[in-house]
């Protein structure tokens, strides 16, 4: 049986929430906790939201705060995966007695310290934000496709 462009995306959203979060897990795990595949998801994120927010909605600002919301939405999921998955380094970064250093944290910096604050900085700061911004490129490459091939169905 086949299933029509309504039932597809006429989804209730917390099903929609529930499998992105799946996905999201699966990446972190296929990243070994590095979330770079996170982060080209954030690309399927905004073509699929695009689209679903385009289905839904009548007018073009109202499906661009919807697409913004999405973004937000999955930055956030994967900002509270880092802080699971790169919480345990954090107290580590209190006590003066650990080695950083033999934490298997890479050491980008000269300091292994110094190392271990730019590693936890790029996963809870720069990754969720380096989604937000691929889900909202994915987005507005999936408008402009659309504008460019006169598939919008918006209202003017």
């Amino acid at each position: 049986m086949r299933h029509t462009t309504r039932q597809t995306f006429g989804q209730h959203w917390l099903g929609a929430l529930i499998a992105y979060v799946l996905l999201d897990v699966l990446m972190v795990a296929a990243g070994l906790g590095v979330p770079s595949l996170c982060i080209l998801l954030g690309l399927g994120v905004g073509w699929f939201g695009a689209l679903r927010a385009e289905f839904f909605l009548q007018e073009i600002g109202a499906a661009m705060r919807r697409v913004l919301r999405y973004a937000a939405i999955t930055a956030g999921v994967t900002f509270l995966l880092m802080v699971v998955a790169w919480w345990r380094y954090v107290p580590p970064l209190l006590d003066p007695v650990v080695d950083s250093g033999s934490m298997g944290v890479p050491l980008i910096l000269y300091d292994p310290r110094l190392s271990l604050i730019g590693w936890l900085v790029g996963m809870f700061l720069v990754a969720p934000l380096a989604q937000f911004l691929a889900t909202l490129a994915g987005a507005y490459l999936t408008f402009m496709f659309r504008l460019r091939r006169g598939w919008l169905k918006f209202r003017e």
